[in-house]
C-alpha cells in the first residue's frame, strides 16, 4: 500500500491560512455590507471594535499560515 498523504505534510499551515482568511474576509464583508433583512433582536451592524479585532486576528493567522508554507 502506498503511504502518500494526499493532503501533504503541511496540512496545519493550509488550515491556518484558510481559517484565518475566512475569518478576516468574512468579518470585513459583514462590516462593510450588513444584511438587508434582520430578525428581531439583531443589531443593525456589527460592533466596530470587535470586528476590527477579529479581522486582525484572522489576518495574522492567514499570514502565519502563508509564512509557514513559504518556509
Amino acid at each position: 500500500m502506498n503511504d502518500v498523504n494526499p493532503l501533504g505534510d503541511d496540512l496545519l499551515p493550509w488550515l491556518l491560512l484558510a481559517m484565518g482568511g475566512a475569518l478576516a474576509i468574512g468579518t470585513a464583508v459583514a462590516l462593510v455590507r450588513p444584511p438587508d433583512r434582520r430578525d428581531e433582536g439583531d443589531l443593525t451592524r456589527p460592533p466596530l471594535a470587535r470586528s476590527l479585532v477579529m479581522i486582525a486576528i484572522g489576518a495574522l493567522a492567514a499570514v502565519w499560515g502563508l509564512a509557514s508554507l513559504a518556509s
